[in-house]
């Protein structure tokens, strides 16, 4: 834990691999850079690596004043030891009073290290970020200025606001998807700091020889329109409707996760809490009841059409197009229309 500063900077871990910076931390940038701009400090990011300098000069072109550069050939790959003790070193040294992670696989597994190493708070699975104040219950003391970690709680039935007055840095993970990806600016100008940490052979456990890495199915954040699947579709058979609505619109296939669970489809195509957040320009729910979980991870998106046979289904509150009916009567004259229309494109997704 740190003493309470609030001079510190904005941190974002800018989490890569093989040099190759993860879009989350890209997303985080254009937040932290809101929260530092409220709070009047710098926005900084930390990479770890070895012979990453350009992802350092990327990060400035995304909003970052400074970049604190830790280079190292025992950081060339993962490994939660050697990342948490390099981490750890830096915000001693730097005292920030925010450091935020997204909540990937990498980052769900270090930000729990380094806030157990320096006794500091951890909100994780963060949907949004806020500045604000908050007057203590307990004695009245006003704390100023605090970040708002905001997270869905207790199965997603509720949104909860958690705030760190005391154990600073006040950190959270954040859900990949939540944030817009900034645009760069190659004309930004910040300044790169190089940093030395104390690493040994003796800080890693493990020795990497090998990384084996599965690419996913689909990139459903980047597709502008999305038809998903959920458990009312019925079956895998019925689940042909959602690829072949998919494959006429050129379109990404998804779904739920109790379609995922039912076993029409890998997990790799799953939105909401626990799957993928998304924010396509078209979004079609097939078969989707639209509980609040699934809603967390869809609701941004720009036109929402929803086909479901029960008016009362509560994708319908959100939807922007209704349609109250059977899909397997209805999909299939969407289909028919729009091959009718010749809008079929040129590349269309083979299942």
């Amino acid at each position: 834990m740190i003493d309470v500063n609030r001079e510190g900077e904005v941190w974002v871990f800018a989490e890569q691999h093989n040099g190759r910076l993860e879009d989350t931390p890209i997303e985080l940038m254009s937040k932290a850079r809101r929260l530092s701009d409220t709070l009047g400090v710098k926005l900084s990011s930390i990479v770890l690596g070895d012979g990453v300098k350009a992802i350092a000069n990327k990060l400035i072109q995304y909003g970052a004043d400074n970049v604190y550069l830790v280079e190292h050939p025992l950081l060339r790959t993962y490994q939660t030891n050697s990342y948490a003790k390099a981490i750890c070193e830096l915000i001693h040294k730097h005292k920030p009073q925010i450091v935020l992670y997204g909540a990937t696989v990498a980052g769900r597994d270090l930000a729990p290290r380094i806030a157990s190493a320096i006794k500091a708070g951890l909100t994780a699975d963060c949907t949004d970020l806020q500045i604000g104040d908050h007057k203590a219950v307990r004695d009245g003391t006003l704390h100023k200025n605090l970040l708002f970690q905001i997270r869905p709680a207790f199965g997603g039935n509720i949104i909860a606001t958690i705030i760190n007055p005391e154990r600073w840095p006040q950190m959270a993970t954040v859900r990949e998807g939540v944030m817009p990806m900034p645009e760069p600016d190659v004309n930004r100008n910040g300044k790169i700091i190089n940093e030395k940490i104390s690493l040994v052979k003796e800080d890693l456990p493990l020795e990497i020889l090998e990384e084996h890495k599965r690419p996913k199915k689909v990139d459903l954040k980047a597709a502008r329109i999305i038809v998903t699947g959920g458990a009312g579709v019925g079956s895998e058979e019925n689940f042909k409707l959602v690829w072949d609505l998919a494959n006429c619109l050129g379109a990404a296939p998804a779904a739920t996760r109790a379609a995922v669970d039912l076993g029409f489809i890998d997990k790799d195509h799953q939105i909401g809490q626990t799957g993928t957040t998304v924010r396509p320009a078209l979004y079609i729910a097939v078969g989707v009841s639209g509980a609040i979980q699934h809603q967390a991870g869809m609701s941004q998106s720009q036109k929402i059409v929803a086909i479901n046979n029960d008016p009362d289904a509560p994708i319908f509150q959100i939807a922007h197009y209704k349609i109250v009916g059977d899909l397997n009567e209805v999909v299939p004259i969407m289909i028919r229309s729009i091959k009718e229309k010749e809008i079929v494109p040129e590349h269309v997704i083979a299942r």
